[in-house]
């Protein structure tokens, strides 16, 4: 190979080893698992089986998603994780559009949480995608469906645990 050739193979190596340290999460991208919790008057909560895993500092992290309860008087039908709203692919114009009187649910929000089991506290360390850096540790009780998650997450994380 020549000396141009090195150079140009050298950097190609760089950028894509660049590339590859920006977008590490793309490698750890794994199937979806939703575990659905009883729904209370705040709303549903679902947390992704598939994305738990133990942190650095030996706590659980988890992905799930809130979507607050429909207001009163609402029509909304159950929705579940990844179901679409969109209209379909040769649709009628305006066929994805709620009838009249219909509202439609409430957008969810995706968090990242991590638990600490043991003392039975919790923190957003993403929520929709965007980091919170510097959240604080919240304790479990007084919301039901973060005491649910909680539950659920830590019997889910046992074997991980025990690892640490």
């Amino acid at each position: 190979m020549s000396g141009g050739g090195v150079i140009r193979f050298g950097l190609a190596l760089l950028l894509s080893l660049a590339i590859g340290l920006a977008a590490p999460a793309i490698g750890w991208a794994g199937p979806v698992d939703w575990q659905e919790l009883p729904a209370t008057a705040d709303g549903r909560q679902w947390w992704d089986a598939g994305s738990l895993r133990l942190t650095k500092s030996g706590n659980l992290s988890v992905l799930s998603r809130f979507q607050p309860a429909p207001e009163p008087g609402s029509s909304e039908p159950a929705t579940r994780p990844g179901a679409s709203t969109t209209a379909t692919a040769g649709a009628e114009p305006g066929a994805d559009e709620p009838a009249a009187g219909f509202k439609r649910p409430k957008p969810s929000d995706l968090y990242v949480m991590e638990i600490d089991c043991d003392q039975l506290l919790f923190r957003d360390t993403s929520i929709n995608g965007l980091p919170q850096w510097g959240s604080q540790w919240q304790p479990v009780g007084g919301d039901g469906l973060i005491e649910e998650t909680v539950a659920a997450v830590c019997e889910a994380g046992r074997p991980l645990l025990a690892s640490r």
